[in-house]
């Protein structure tokens, strides 16, 4: 075997077409070595598997087979050069070789040379012949030849005849390398000597070892005929159109004989008739006309050769030639065959990459033959041929898969034909996509509003971006960027699903703590290397009634009894007190109203439902009850709303005893239950020298709280009403401007007294000991210290319980 007897390459852009040529003898077993052809064409093993290396034949049966794992050309089907090629020479197998990424293409030509394994043989069992006894020397009979498959010096190469007596063998050689023989009577018969006798007739081809064929010929000597057929010509022309009706006459031949009678009647037949003969011409044995019985195809054999052979009765004959041509027409579509083929190409792709390679065949001949191949227009695609029968379809500028995600192309080839005959083909093509497209978000910013005080991992917002690439790469995920609110990280106040965007609270929002906030939100996709855009999310708390109103003024003790001291000449509209809340909350929320919800004498009094003041309604009489307690509720104007209650104690006297006188007896009554619980359970508990120790503690107590009323009564302590800049509501409260508190003067002698000033609710109050208290309220019951009874038109006193 020898092989690499043509190899070159053509380098056109971004396809490489190179051609190598082996050849091999016929009849090879399976998986035997056709050649290295990575070596061959200087190709890395690794090129062929990332490649996709493989054979394409465009042939129905695969004779050869790559194996790329060592590079070598092997044989897949045992190839019978006679079934492949016939009588062709020489015969070869056309394939290539089709590689990917880039897409290559090789040419491999592959011959099949000969070998003698076919033997001469005759059609014919036996051949006869009738001669006339008459027949002179040298008279010559064509013997129909023997067929050998084989070509060249395994062909048909030469004749024998056993017995030599009468007859030898001559040959003719013309010029389409037929050799024919014949028969020459070189010794006269004698009928009455030898009536019948047999030859052997053997063909011999000239292959190693020599393959031989027989026949016998049977020979009958007839009575004298004088006078052989002639054919007026020898050599006959006829030329006919493929696809020619049957029944066409093609030509008529003519012999003619010189004797009469029997002897002068002569016969046509065709001898040596091969099978891609006889089925497509017949000759009448009368008349010598030539015609068609098949369908004639240019493509299949456009030259045909009839030996035609006239006999008379006497066994005389004549041969001649009859050559037919068979003219080409355009019934041939050309036939598209994809060789390769890239299902998808990246939209990176370089302008020029090779996306499909085709092999174009028409059959036809000449202008017939010759094709050309078009694409639909205003595709970013082209075609051209780089050699004979093969196209490649390129790119012809760059791709863009957002603006248009894939290709059906129509490959439209026609030939030069008249009618011109085409077929098309359709490619449909994916653009890949690359990570050229950052996310874009729907919006420039987002604003999104929560309420208060909401549950932790509620969803407050989603953001949306999209991607205009595909797949993995317009997969979008969401991103909290690092930021800080308030010196506090971003992520423990919300969090960003990285599937959806949804935005949710990681904490329960307070509207009086944090009124807004702003974080960005970063879109990115899944691409390698990934792209991502950002955008800005505002996040705006909005106000729940969550807090009640809180009442500043007057202020609530709980262990003290709060009087408004009302004279009994007040007139309509005295100002007895103003009741001062403020709401925490915002907008309606804070706006507060007043309303009187009890009231010891609703006719006396009523409160501003805006500002809170409370004023007499009517002259307040003598019939009026000292003690007058008020309940204000202060309610603000949510949804629900929410209210705080103050009580207020109004005292309607015109002196400071009766004041104390009025609200004193409360006091002291549950003064001396404390004190008789205590005792009994000291006296059931103690022994009686605890209860003796505890007597003189009582009793120094006494004296000690006696000398401190003394130094109270001599200070002559004057109240004085003091009305300095109060509250001032820096919402929507509606309540007064200023407020009211009280001092009280005390003499230069009076550190030593029980009274002392306490700041309560940011003003200057006056707070009076207990014990104060009770030795005050003995001592104008028994002395009547006091000589002026007449106070300031309001005083307010707080005594402790």
């Amino acid at each position: 075997m020898w092989h690499t007897v043509l190899f070159f390459v053509v380098l056109s852009s971004h396809s490489v077409l190179g051609q190598v040529s082996y050849s091999i003898p016929e009849e090879m077993a399976k998986g035997s070595t056709v050649g290295n052809i990575a070596q061959d064409l200087g190709l890395d093993l690794k090129r062929l598997k990332s490649g996709k290396a493989r054979i394409f034949s465009g042939d129905s049966t695969e004779y050869i087979e790559l194996n790329k794992e060592k590079g070598m050309l092997l044989i897949k089907e045992k190839i019978d050069r006679e079934a492949l090629c016939a009588k062709t020479t020489p015969c070869a197998l056309h394939l290539q070789m089709i590689l990917e990424n880039p897409m290559e293409m090789y040419t491999v030509t592959v011959e099949i040379t000969d070998v003698n394994d076919n033997a001469p043989f005759f059609q014919t069992d036996e051949i006869s012949f009738e001669i006339s006894e008459s027949a002179v020397t040298g008279s010559r009979f064509m013997l129909d030849g023997a067929v050998d498959a084989d070509v060249g010096t395994n062909g048909l190469q030469s004749y024998s005849l056993k017995p030599t007596d009468h007859f030898v063998l001559e040959f003719q050689n013309h010029a389409n390398g037929v050799k024919s023989v014949e028969m020459v009577l070189q010794k006269p018969l004698d009928r009455e000597n030898k009536e019948r006798f047999t030859l052997m007739l053997t063909a011999i081809d000239g292959g190693e070892p020599v393959l031989s064929g027989t026949v016998q010929i049977h020979i009958t000597v007839l009575d004298a005929n004088d006078n052989a057929p002639v054919f007026t010509q020898k050599v006959y022309k006829a030329v006919i159109i493929e696809n020619s009706p049957k029944g066409s006459k093609l030509t008529t031949v003519s012999a003619s004989d010189a004797d009469e009678g029997a002897n002068g009647k002569v016969t046509y037949y065709i001898s040596k008739v091969d099978d891609d003969i006889k089925d497509f011409f017949t000759i009448n044995k009368e008349n010598g006309e030539i015609s068609l019985i098949g369908q004639i195809d240019y493509e299949k054999t456009s030259h045909y050769q009839l030996d035609i052979k006239a006999r008379d009765q006497g066994g005389l004959s004549d041969s001649c030639k009859v050559i037919i041509d068979v003219l080409d027409i355009n019934d041939n579509k050309p036939t598209i065959t994809i060789m390769s083929m890239s299902s998808s190409i990246s939209e990176k792709s370089p302008s020029g990459t090779v996306v499909a390679m085709l092999k174009v065949n028409d059959p036809d001949s000449s202008a017939n033959g010759r094709v050309q191949c078009s694409i639909s227009e205003h595709i970013p695609f082209v075609i051209t041929s780089p050699s004979n029968n093969f196209f490649s379809l390129r790119t012809e500028q760059e791709l863009d898969r957002e603006r248009e995600s894939e290709y059906n192309i129509t490959v439209l080839c026609s030939d030069e034909g008249v009618p011109s005959l085409s077929s098309s083909a359709s490619l449909r093509l994916l653009i890949s996509d690359v990570n050229d497209n950052a996310p874009v978000f729907e919006r420039r910013s987002y604003e999104a509003f929560v309420l208060e005080n909401n549950t932790p991992g509620l969803s407050v917002f989603t953001v949306k971006a999209s991607d205009a690439d595909s797949n993995q790469n317009a997969r979008v995920s969401y991103i909290l960027d690092d930021s800080a609110v308030n010196g506090v990280p971003v992520s423990s106040y919300v969090s960003v699903s990285a599937d959806n965007g949804v935005i949710s609270a990681v904490r329960s929002f307070d509207y009086e703590q944090l009124k807004d906030f702003h974080f960005r939100v970063k879109a990115q996709d899944g691409g390698s290397p990934p792209l991502s855009s950002n955008v800005t999310v505002r996040i705006k708390i909005q106000d729940q009634n969550d807090n009640a109103p809180q009442v500043l003024y007057p202020v609530q003790t709980g262990g003290s009894v709060v009087a408004e001291i009302v004279p009994r000449s007040a007139d309509v509209g005295y100002l007895v007190t103003k009741v001062v809340a403020v709401d925490v909350d915002s907008g309606q929320n804070a706006w507060l109203s007043y309303k009187l919800q009890k009231a010891t004498d609703r006719a006396l009094f009523e409160v501003g439902p805006q500002n809170g003041e409370i004023r007499t309604v009517r002259q307040v009489t003598d019939k009026d009850a000292v003690k007058q307690k008020l309940t204000v509720v202060v309610e603000d104007n949510g949804q629900p709303s929410r209210s705080a209650v103050v009580n207020i104690n109004v005292a309607v006297a015109d002196s400071f005893p009766e004041v104390v006188s009025e609200f004193s007896d409360f006091t002291l009554s549950k003064e001396y239950n404390d004190n008789l619980t205590f005792y009994l359970v000291l006296a059931l508990a103690a022994v009686s020298f605890l209860f003796i120790t505890t007597v003189v503690v009582i009793i120094s107590v006494k004296i000690y709280r006696w000398r401190q009323s003394r130094i109270f009564y001599q200070s002559s302590l004057p109240v004085i009403p003091y009305y300095p800049p109060g509250y001032a509501d820096t919402g929507v409260t509606g309540t007064l401007p200023h407020m009211y508190n009280y001092d009280v003067c005390m003499t230069t002698n009076s550190r030593k007294s029980d009274c002392k000033y306490s700041t309560l609710g940011g003003q200057s109050v006056l707070v009076v000991d207990q014990s104060f208290s009770e030795t005050l309220q003995r001592a104008m019951k028994e002395k009547n210290l006091v000589d002026d009874p007449d106070s300031p038109d309001l005083v307010r006193i707080l005594i402790f319980i």
